[in-house]
């Protein structure tokens, strides 16, 4: 039996036990691998990373042996289409989800095989979360909102009300904290699930198409917003499908069929879209001449013609959005 000089068993027992919450604490406490030392090297680190869904008669390969780091104060931008495996991603880094296979470090600390009230503690406490759809509550003011993480975390009403109120100035709606959500545009609406993300000082926010819901303005307003949040020192990743959006960030990672494309991978895949058919004159995806270049056979398919500085444009480094248009350019030239 586990004993203590200073607690009462929970049950009302004699001193010496220790109170089922402190057992609580203890479990949630216990050390995990640790990579790097906490607060030190790439704040999010995947190796071999794997999720298989099972849904009994058939597995689903959902992502395949990821290998990916973010280092601290980096601002990046997942994007892939539909079933590519971004939401499957994203859920594993925000710890709402775990892998079948591999390691998820964040902040130095293995999460993969943490467990659910571990990965709850964790997300509060390291994670900071803006939604599509706001999930702001209804019926609780501005100010109530972003409180509330502090709220969870146990943090004094004094000091709660104090920080939610600096961080509704930060992202200009200190005078309309008082405000409900219905009283609020959807560009405010987010702007204070901004602020609520914040309220603990996580070391990640994380987005999941912020922008989903709002006008271009709005967006553009929550983007530099997001921008001034990095330059400030803020890891920043956000998963979008929206090329102007992820133009925002500093990286982009682009998913498909379960898996981070290399950097050259990425630029042939949207070379694909830009390529020309000869005839027509309009935008040709063809993958299979795509994969021809890939493979170094030099050969696109009868009908399609591109320019012969194609090569050299796909070997980008790191095709930004910059390059990744002048690609487009060079490839529709005649």
């Amino acid at each position: 039996m586990i004993k203590s000089k200073k607690t009462m068993d929970a049950r009302g027992g004699g001193p010496g036990r220790i109170s089922k919450e402190e057992i609580i604490n203890m479990v949630l406490r216990r050390k995990r691998p640790v990579h790097e030392t906490e607060g030190s090297g790439p704040l999010l680190k995947l190796e071999n990373l794997v999720k298989i869904y099972d849904t009994g008669a058939i597995k689903v390969l959902g992502l395949k042996k990821i290998n990916l780091t973010v280092d601290r104060g980096e601002f990046v931008a997942i994007m892939g289409h539909s079933g590519s495996g971004k939401s499957t991603l994203m859920n594993i880094l925000g710890c709402l989800d775990r892998p079948t296979l591999g390691h998820y470090y964040l902040d130095g600390v293995d999460v993969a095989e943490m467990t659910p009230d571990e990965l709850s503690d964790i997300r509060n406490r390291k994670i900071g979360f803006v939604f599509q759809s706001f999930n702001l509550i209804s019926r609780t003011s501005a100010l109530k909102n972003v409180e509330l993480p502090m709220t969870y975390a146990r943090v004094p009403k004094a000091k709660r009300v104090e920080r939610a109120h600096m961080l509704l100035e930060r992202v200009g709606l200190g005078a309309r904290q008082d405000h409900m959500p219905n009283e609020l545009s959807g560009g405010q609406r987010q702007r204070v699930a901004i602020a609520r993300a914040l309220a603990n000082q996580p070391p990640l926010i994380l987005a999941d198409e912020p922008t989903g819901n709002l006008d271009t303005a709005s967006s553009i307003e929550i983007m530099e917003l997001f921008r001034q949040l990095h330059k400030e020192g803020a890891t920043v990743v956000v998963v979008t499908h929206e090329e102007d959006i992820a133009a925002f960030a500093d990286r982009v990672i682009r998913f498909s069929d379960g898996q981070a494309l290399t950097a050259r991978d990425a630029a042939f895949s949207i070379a694909a879209m830009c390529v020309t058919e000869e005839e027509g004159g309009g935008p040709y995806g063809n993958i299979q001449g795509v994969r021809a270049f890939r493979e170094g056979a030099g050969e696109l398919p009868e009908g399609i013609r591109v320019t012969d500085e194609l090569t050299l444009e796909l070997a980008f480094e790191t095709p930004s959005p910059d390059n990744l248009r002048i690609l487009e350019t060079k490839i529709q030239e005649r």
